[in-house]
C-alpha cells in the first residue's frame, strides 16, 4: 500500500489548518454566529448598482478583517468560534477517517482526507467538507459497501456528543422576542434526530434559539451526512446501493434521486423562498453521470451487511430534511 510522504502530510495538514481558520471565522458570523456586519445597500440606478458590485470585494475584506480582530480581542467570541469549528471538524474528520481506515483494512490505496476551506459567508460554514480519493480498484462489493458506509456511520456517531452538548447549553428566547421581531430571517429546518432530542430535553423549538455553536455544528454535520447518503453516483449512499442491489438499481436510483430533489427544490423555493435545494439537485445531476467502478468480486452482500444497510437507511432518515434552509 502507498505510504504518505512528509510532503503529503504537510499538504493535508495545511488544508486542515486553513479550514480550521475559515470555520472559526464563519462560526461567529451570520448565519451561525452573532456578527452580522455585511453592509446593506439599496442602489437606485444602474451606475449605483455597478459601483456597489465593484465595492463588494473591499467591503468583504474589511468585514473579515474586523471579525478576525474581534476574535483576537474578545475571549467569549473566540470561545464561541472555536466551539463551532472544533466540533464541526471533529465530525468531518471522523467521517473521512471512517472511509480511510476501511480502505486500509481492505488494502485499497487512498489519499488522506482533503479538507475544502471556503471564504466565510460564501461557504457559510467556512468549508465545503472533506473527501478522500480512492487510488486503486475496489476488490469486492463487500469492500465497496464497507468503505462507503464507514464514513457516514463514524460521522453520525461523532456528532451525537456534539448534539448532546448543544442541548445542554441551549438557551431560548421568549414570545416577546418574536413579537419584537428579534428572529433571524433564516430558519434552519431540524432533522428528525434533533426533533427527537428536543422531545427528550423538553425543548420548545417554537421559541427563538440564542446562537449556539454546538447546535449549528450538529446541524451542518447532519446535513453533510444526509447529502453523502443520497443513493447516487459515488456518494456514500451510491456506494452502498451499488454494493447491496447492483449496477442497474444504482443507475436508476441516481436518476430518481435527481428528479425527486429537483421537484423538492421547486417546492422549497415556492413555499419557503429557499434556493438551497437547487444546489443539492445540481450536485445530484453531476453525480448521476459518473459511472460507478466495477469491483472484481461480484459476490452479493451477506446478511450482516444487509442489516447494516438498513441501519444506514435509518441514519439517513434521522439526518435528511427536504428543505434545509427556510427564509422567513
Amino acid at each position: 500500500m502507498m505510504k504518505p510522504s512528509g510532503r503529503t502530510y504537510i499538504r493535508h495538514l495545511s488544508l486542515l489548518a486553513i479550514t480550521f481558520c475559515t470555520a472559526t471565522i464563519a462560526g461567529v458570523m451570520f448565519p451561525f454566529g452573532m456578527i452580522d456586519t455585511f453592509p446593506s445597500a439599496d442602489p437606485q440606478t444602474a451606475s449605483e448598482f455597478v459601483q456597489f458590485l465593484f465595492s463588494l470585494p473591499t467591503l468583504y475584506a474589511v468585514m473579515i478583517g474586523e471579525t478576525v480582530y474581534l476574535l483576537f480581542t474578545n475571549v467569549e467570541l473566540l470561545k464561541y468560534g472555536l466551539s463551532f469549528s472544533l466540533s464541526l471538524l471533529f465530525i468531518l474528520i471522523s467521517h473521512e477517517m471512517g472511509h480511510y481506515v476501511a480502505c486500509r483494512i481492505y488494502k485499497v490505496d487512498a489519499t488522506l482526507p482533503f479538507f475544502i476551506p471556503t471564504p466565510p459567508m460564501i461557504g457559510p460554514a467556512g468549508t465545503f467538507g472533506a473527501f478522500i480519493k480512492i487510488l486503486s480498484p475496489m476488490p469486492s462489493r463487500r469492500a465497496v459497501f464497507d468503505i462507503g458506509v464507514a464514513g457516514p456511520i463514524a460521522g453520525f456517531v461523532a456528532l451525537i456528543p456534539v448534539a448532546i452538548a448543544a442541548f445542554m447549553t441551549m438557551r431560548f428566547g421568549t414570545l416577546e422576542d418574536i413579537q419584537l421581531g428579534y428572529v433571524s430571517p433564516i430558519a434552519f429546518s431540524d432533522p428528525l434526530l434533533i426533533k427527537a432530542m428536543a422531545v427528550i430535553w423538553s425543548a420548545d423549538f417554537n421559541l427563538p434559539i440564542y446562537p449556539n455553536p454546538f447546535y449549528y455544528a450538529t446541524w451542518v454535520g447532519l446535513l453533510v451526512t444526509a447529502l453523502n447518503l443520497i443513493p447516487s453516483g459515488q456518494l456514500d449512499g451510491g456506494h452502498a446501493i451499488y454494493a447491496a442491489l447492483g449496477e442497474k438499481i444504482h443507475y436508476w436510483m441516481g436518476r430518481v434521486a435527481f428528479v425527486v430533489m429537483a421537484l423538492l427544490s421547486v417546492l422549497g423555493m415556492y413555499f419557503y423562498s429557499s434556493p438551497s435545494g437547487f444546489l443539492i439537485a445540481i450536485i445530484l445531476g453531476i453525480m448521476m453521470r459518473i459511472k460507478h467502478p466495477m469491483p472484481y468480486d461480484q459476490t452479493p452482500l451477506d446478511g450482516k451487511r444487509k442489516a447494516i444497510a438498513f441501519l444506514t437507511l435509518l441514519i439517513f432518515a434521522l439526518c435528511f430534511v427536504p428543505f434545509p434552509i427556510q427564509i422567513n
